[in-house]
C-alpha cells in the first residue's frame, strides 16, 4: 500500500515551536491514525483504495506537482524527523548528566563533617549509636545528628580520617585524597559561584594549582584568610597588591580578592556583599586546601548574615565542625543560608601531598598552627658587641634546624646575610656547626627538636629524606634583597634577607652575589623559591608597585579589606 507524502507545510507548526517537539507529536503528524480516537464502526469503514486513489492530487495539468516537488517534500519530511529524534536524544543525555552531577540528597550525613551516617563501625567517621539513629529517623531529624568523630573533635581530640594525610594512628583512615577530589569534579559542569580560600601564611602551598579542574569557567571570589597572623606593622596595601599580582599570573576567572580574618571578622562583610552581587540564584561552593579555614570562614559568614537574614540565623544552629586536623570535612555539607534561592556548600579540603601536614603526626598538628601574630627569628643573633664595632659571627659553615622538620645548611653567603624565620612560637630554631649537625639531629630529635614530640613518634618519623640544593643569584642595589624560600610548611614562611647590620646601604662591591644553601625536608615536601611577600615594617620600604596601563589596571581584579 503506497503512503501519501505529506507536504512540508504540515511540519511548520512543529518547527516554529521546537520546545514542543517530541517523537509522539511527530508521529501524530506523520500518521493521524496514531492519535487516540474512538474506533470506526465496521459499517462505516471505507473500502480499500487502490494506489492510484491514495495519491492526493494538488492540481491537474500545469499546476500538478512534478516528481521533483514530491521528492523535495519527502526529503524535508525526513530531515524534520531526524531533527526531532536528535533533539530528544540530546535532552535525555543532558538530563542524565545533570542528575548524575548533583550531590545525593537522599543520604543522611553528619552535619559537622558531611560523612554518611552509619551504625556498623565505631572507629569510622559517621558512626552513630543505633538507638539514636532509629529515634532521629523516626522523627525525621537525621539532619540534626552529630557523629562520634565530630564529638571527639569538638573536645580537642586529633582524630584523622584521610589515609596518608595528617597522622599515623588515631583514627580509621578510610578515605583517600583522590576520593575527596572526585566528589568535587562535577562543579566544572554546573553553573555555580566559587569562593576559593587561600591561607596567607602559606600562599603557594594552599593555592590549589589545579583549581581549573574543579571550577571550570565559573566565576571565582578569592578570599585570603588569616591576615590577622601577619607580623605586626605589615602594610595591607602592599599585601593586597602582591596577592593580585600573583593571582593574575595564574589566569583564573577571579572577579575580586578579599583579605579576611575569620577570627576578628575583618573583611567578611565585603565577601557577603560580593556573594550577593555575583550569586544570581546559583549555589555557592567554598573550595580550598585542607586546613585553610573553610569551616571557620563559613561560621563567620553565617554569624554576620544572621543579623539580617533569619534563614542564616537558623543555619547557625547546625554549623560545620572546626578543628586543626586535615580532613575534618569529609563530604559536602549543604547549608540553607540564602533567601531567594541557592544554597551554601562546605566542601572537603583538597589534600596536597607536598605540605608538612601530610607527614606530621596528628598530635603534632597544633604546633604548626600559629595562634597569634607571626614573629621573626633572625639568625645569626645580633649581640651587643655589634654596636661596639666587633664583627658578628657569620652563617657560613652553620646549619639551622627548624624543629625536627627542616634543616638548612649554609654553604656560601655574603658576610652580612641574615636568615629570618616566621612561624608559630612552638617551632624553635637551633643553630649548630654543620660538622656536628648529623649527630645533633640524631640526639636531640624529639627532645629539643620538636615536632616529633616524643620517642614513640620519633621512632616512626620518616626523617629528612630530601636534600634540595639552592643557588640564588641576585643583583640589586636599590633596596633590600629579599628572597622567600617556601617549603610549604603549614602556616610557615622562611625569609632570606641580604642586608648589612644597622640598615647601612649595600656597597658596590657587594651589589651582586650568590647564596648557596642545602635544604633538608621530609619526603614528599617540596622546596621552591618565589618572589618575597612584603611582611613587617621592612616590607613597606622595599616593595615596589607595578607600573600598569589603564587597560591592564581594568583587567586586574580589585582587592578589598
Amino acid at each position: 500500500m503506497a503512503t501519501t507524502p505529506l507536504p512540508f507545510s504540515s511540519f511548520l507548526p512543529l518547527l516554529s515551536h521546537p520546545h514542543k517537539l517530541s517523537f509522539r507529536s511527530l508521529s501524530k503528524t506523520l500518521d493521524p491514525a496514531l492519535s487516540p480516537c474512538r474506533p470506526t464502526p465496521i459499517c462505516c469503514r471505507a473500502s480499500p483504495q487502490t494506489p492510484e486513489d491514495s495519491v492526493e492530487t494538488k492540481g491537474t495539468g500545469a499546476v500538478a506537482p512534478t516528481r521533483g516537488d514530491v521528492y523535495l517534500e519527502r526529503q524535508q519530511a525526513t530531515s524534520a524527523t531526524a531533527f526531532v529524534l536528535e533533539k530528544d536524544n540530546q535532552d535525555k543525555s543532558r538530563r542524565k548528566r545533570r542528575v548524575g552531577a548533583k550531590f545525593p540528597n537522599n543520604v543522611a550525613c553528619c552535619y559537622g563533617c558531611g560523612a554518611p551516617l552509619q551504625t556498623a563501625e565505631i572507629d569510622a567517621p559517621g558512626y552513630v549509636i543505633a538507638e539514636t539513629y532509629e529515634l532521629k529517623k523516626r522523627h525525621h531529624q537525621l539532619r540534626t545528628v552529630l557523629c562520634g568523630r565530630c564529638k571527639l573533635l569538638s573536645h580537642g581530640h586529633m582524630v584523622t580520617a584521610v589515609g596518608g594525610h595528617g597522622g599515623y594512628p588515631g583514627g580509621k583512615q578510610f578515605i583517600s585524597a583522590e576520593e575527596l577530589r572526585d566528589k568535587l569534579s562535577h562543579l566544572r559542569h554546573e553553573k555555580v559561584l566559587i569562593v576559593k580560600l587561600v591561607d596567607i601564611v602559606d600562599f603557594n602551598g594552599s593555592f590549589l594549582a589545579r583549581i581549573r579542574d574543579l571550577a571550570g569557567a565559573n566565576p571565582i571570589i578569592l578570599v585570603i584568610t588569616k591576615v590577622d597572623l601577619l607580623p605586626r606593622g605589615t602594610d595591607l596595601n602592599c599585601i593586597g597588591d602582591w596577592v593580585v599580582e600573583a593571582t593574575t599570573k595564574k589566569k583564573l576567572n577571579v572577579v575580586s580578592v578579599h583579605l579576611t580574618s575569620s577570627k576578628s571578622l575583618v573583611g567578611i562583610t565585603g565577601v557577603i556583599s560580593e556573594i550577593q552581587k555575583e550569586k544570581k540564584g546559583r549555589d555557592v561552593y567554598i573550595l580550598g586546601a585542607a586546613n585553610v579555614g573553610k569551616s571557620a570562614f563559613i561560621n563567620a559568614l553565617l554569624k554576620l548574615m544572621a543579623k539580617r537574614d533569619p534563614i542564616a540565623a537558623a543555619a547557625r544552629k547546625y554549623k560545620p565542625m572546626q578543628s586543626a586536623v586535615p580532613g575534618t570535612t569529609l563530604g559536602p555539607i549543604q547549608i540553607e543560608a540564602f533567601q531567594g534561592g541557592g544554597n551554601l556548600f562546605d566542601t572537603p579540603g583538597v589534600h596536597l601531598h607536598h605540605r608538612q601536614a601530610a607527614v606530621v603526626h596528628s598530635d603534632d598538628l597544633p604546633s604548626l598552627a600559629p595562634q597569634s601574630r607571626l614573629k621573626g627569628q633572625s639568625f645569626p643573633i645580633t649581640s651587643n658587641e655589634t654596636a661596639t664595632g666587633q664583627e658578628t659571627v657569620g652563617l657560613n659553615g652553620y646549619s639551622l634546624f627548624w624543629g625536627g622538620l627542616v634543616r638548612i645548611d649554609v654553604i656560601k653567603v655574603l658576610p652580612k646575610t641574615r636568615l629570618i624565620f616566621y612561624g608559630p612560637k612552638k617551632l624553635k630554631v637551633h643553630m649548630v656547626s654543620t660538622v656536628v649537625a648529623d649527630e645533633f639531629y640524631n640526639e636531640q630529635l624529639g627532645i629539643t627538636l620538636t615536632p616529633p614530640t616524643d620517642r614513640e613518634k620519633t621512632e616512626s618519623w620518616i626523617g629528612l629524606q630530601i636534600v634540595k640544593q639552592l643557588n640564588i643569584k641576585f643583583e640589586d642595589t636599590r633596596r633590600y634583597i629579599s628572597i622567600i624560600l617556601s617549603s610549604n610548611l603549614e602556616c610557615i614562611l622562611i625569609t632570606f634577607i641580604q642586608r648589612p647590620a644597622c640598615d647601612i646601604a649595600i656597597s658596590d662591591s657587594e651589589q651582586a652575589g650568590e647564596l648557596h644553601l642545602a635544604v633538608h625536608v621530609p619526603k614528599p615536601v617540596e622546596v621552591f623559591l618565589r618572589p618575597p611577600m612584603p611582611v613587617g615594617k621592612a616590607g613597606e620600604e622595599w616593595y615596589q608597585y607595578q607600573d600598569l596601563t589603564e587597560k591592564e589596571e581594568e583587567l586586574r581584579p580589585k582587592w578589598f579589606y
